[in-house]
């Protein structure tokens, strides 16, 4: 796969991702918590995957006993717990801050990566995840002005989200060695699902999946901003560096916000537009420092 392919996947992965809006406010209005928002959309992503594998695509079921640990950290260490931070933060602050702290990602990614894969920390990428930060935060409005007052706990936690949503790239990228998208982003869900059954009420909810808006958003939920978007990041994933494709996946604020400017008809100030526009400098920064190191890799052979 080309990089310039692997780049779009990742992109269109994450931007799906910033979709998530369109259905989690809905399934919020019938009375569900964010924590068992979460439970559905784990558990209808899992059913459909494993559904679909089993009746399509029994090959890439087959997986080796000794990889579950992979899948239980992308699951339950990755997904599970970046949510309960996140939507922690939301409770005890608010979201823009927990937006923001989220995507403190792409820098423990970076750092990940040097420590297991051994990736390059170079100035190109160092300049990315800053402007990347500083977008975002522009683009949920925690700057120029900060008005919030946090504790330490919640600080803490915030980073916290961002530290296991780098996880997924982490685990992720080793999965991708053994297994294609559909088997790591399955087995994920499954676990995930697993454990989401065990710690959450929402089975106590279940006649409210009768009536056919709940169905409808927790179908979307499960698979636009879930299972099309880890297909396509997991897919991109495999052909990219995490710390490159993790500056990539920071397009999901923009489109959330996009989204609520398009359809909820949200009016934008003049610094999110500057968010908007330094999170797409980041990725274009990202993307061709990447292809400018691919090229004097090449010369550098040719000449050896």
């Amino acid at each position: 796969m080309q990089a310039k392919t692997a780049y779009l996947l990742a992109i269109l992965g994450a931007a799906c991702w910033g979709l998530i809006g369109l259905f989690v406010q809905n399934l919020y209005e019938y009375g569900f918590t964010p924590w068992e928002v979460v439970a559905i959309r784990s558990i209808f992503a899992a059913v459909l995957l494993l559904a679909y594998m089993a009746i399509l695509k029994r090959d890439v079921l087959k997986i080796n006993w000794k990889h579950v640990p992979l899948f239980i950290g992308s699951g339950i260490i990755s997904i599970v717990f970046f949510n309960w931070c996140f939507f922690t933060v939301m409770e005890q602050a608010n979201l823009s801050l927990a937006v923001v702290l989220l995507y403190t990602g792409p820098l423990f990614v970076t750092i990940l990566s040097r420590i297991f894969f051994k990736e390059l920390l170079t100035l190109q990428k160092g300049i990315a995840i800053i402007a990347t930060l500083i977008g975002c935060a522009f683009v949920v409005g925690f700057l120029p002005s900060v008005n919030s007052v946090i504790t330490v706990s919640t600080l803490l936690i915030g980073i916290g989200s961002g530290f296991f949503y780098a996880l997924y790239s982490i685990f992720a990228k080793v999965s991708s060695r053994y297994y294609g998208a559909l088997t790591i982003t399955g087995y994920t869900y499954f676990c995930a699902a697993l454990f989401m059954l065990t710690t959450s009420q929402v089975t106590t909810k279940l006649s409210l999946f009768l009536e056919a808006p709940v169905l409808f958003n927790s179908l979307g939920l499960a698979i636009i901003p879930t299972i099309v978007a880890f297909l396509l990041y997991t897919k991109g994933l495999s052909h990219v560096e995490s710390s490159r494709a993790s500056i990539l996946s920071t397009i999901e604020p923009v489109v959330a916000i996009c989204v609520g400017f398009l359809v909820f008809q949200d009016v934008l100030t003049i610094w999110q537009w500057v968010g908007v526009c330094l999170v797409i400098a980041s990725i274009i920064l990202a993307t061709t420092s990447s292809s400018k190191q691919k090229q004097k890799k090449t010369a550098q052979a040719r000449v050896s």
